[in-house]
């Protein structure tokens, strides 16, 4: 009787425990919940970022124009050269894999590889040199690439510029998957060797409910409008980096949206160049030699047919864009992966086509390669 007795007491003893650790577990999930609601980032439709100007290895936005940079004269019939690239927030090179593609990792392996990768995607940059770049997964300060801020770096040593940055990912705390991630502050920017008239941030729909939404992107177009010398007409440059693991609606929703700001832009007269990562293939690339593994990641599909009457879809099909970060492309051969490509342009008419061209890097410093862009405005 006595056992019988102690074993009910340290039944209910541990019991208790649990049920007391159950009870502490579900406050402070919900008070988690609770927080991440009331920090929400919640953009408007649309806003106005600053516009940065830099030189001398430094940024100051306050510093006027004449003191800070000799711009380029932006004329009808001279060619423009762009640049656009997700530099995977400095962490995703090729030691790199990514949990929601299969792997493991949510951050960096070091802060030393960040510095290292950024350092070389800068020296990339400068090396290309290009009039106008555009950068997607740019970090501000995030736990995953230790903190570095990733979109002064670029102002600082990537060229004398002028540009913009959009915030589109900020949460204080995402808690999962384990180790979390935890706090995410990053973006898409501009840098052009050309005067900005004007820079916008225009939201695009979310895709996400409560409370996904409160881990996930709000995506954005970054808009920035270069006048054109001696007419009233403007180059408009709009930055993109559009839904990656929705269940297609959400990218649908994304692209219509991105496509009614081309059209008011195309009514205007001005010409447009906007790029990215779209996530998505356009269905006039040649994708016979990417075709989808079993279990890996699929991009959607534009269909250029809808819109190739009054707009260009410009992907280099030769050589990938992407590739995936189910495993570290060190030590694993190359055939193992899926590539993809999902980077590219789309221009108005009035855009001239020279040529793009991916240029291929070998994804050691970045799990996306650089997309050259060169066009004349006719």
């Amino acid at each position: 009787m006595y056992k019988m007795k102690k074993t009910v007491h340290v039944l209910r003893k541990v019991l208790l425990e649990f049920a007391v650790a159950f009870i502490l577990l579900a406050l402070s999930t919900a008070a988690l919940f609770a927080y991440l609601t009331a920090t929400e980032y919640k953009p408007g439709k649309v806003e106005k970022p600053e516009i940065i100007k830099t030189s001398n290895g430094s940024t100051n936005e306050k510093a006027s124009v004449s003191e800070k940079i000799r711009f380029k004269e932006l004329k009808k019939g001279r060619e423009v050269s762009v640049l656009s690239w997700n530099i995977g927030y400095g962490a995703l090179g090729d030691d790199a894999d990514f949990f929601l593609d299969g792997g493991k990792e949510v951050r960096a392996s070091s802060q030393e590889r960040v510095k290292e990768n950024l350092k070389n995607i800068v020296k990339n940059i400068n090396k290309i040199n290009a009039d106008i770049n555009m950068f997607q997964e740019v970090d501000v300060n995030s736990r995953r690439s230790y903190g570095i801020n990733q979109s002064r770096e670029l102002f600082s040593n990537a060229g004398k510029a002028e540009g913009s940055f959009a915030t589109n990912y900020k949460v204080p705390f995402i808690p999962y998957p384990l180790p979390p991630i935890g706090k995410v502050e990053a973006g898409i920017q501009i840098q052009t060797k050309y005067h900005i008239a004007g820079a916008f941030r225009n939201q695009l729909p979310v895709p996400f409910g409560w409370p996904e939404r409160l881990g996930n992107l709000k995506r954005c177009l970054l808009i920035n409008k270069i006048p054109l010398k001696g007419g009233k007409k403007e180059l408009v440059i709009v930055n993109l980096h559009l839904e990656a693991y929705d269940d297609g609606e959400g990218k649908q929703a994304q692209t219509d949206e991105l496509f009614k700001v081309l059209e008011d832009e195309k009514k205007k007269g001005s010409y447009v160049i906007a790029g990215g990562d779209f996530n998505q293939t356009f269905s006039s690339a040649n994708m016979k030699r990417y075709n989808i593994k079993k279990g890996m990641w699929k991009p959607g599909i534009i269909d250029t047919n809808k819109y190739k009457k009054d707009w260009q879809f410009v992907m280099d099909d030769k050589i990938p864009s992407c590739r995936s970060l189910d495993k570290p492309l060190k030590n694993n051969k190359s055939k193992q992966f899926q590539y993809y490509i999902i980077d590219g342009y789309i221009l108005s008419k009035n855009v001239k086509l020279k040529s793009c061209k991916n240029i291929n890097l070998e994804f050691k410093n970045a799990d996306h390669n650089p997309v050259l862009l060169k066009v004349i405005l006719q």
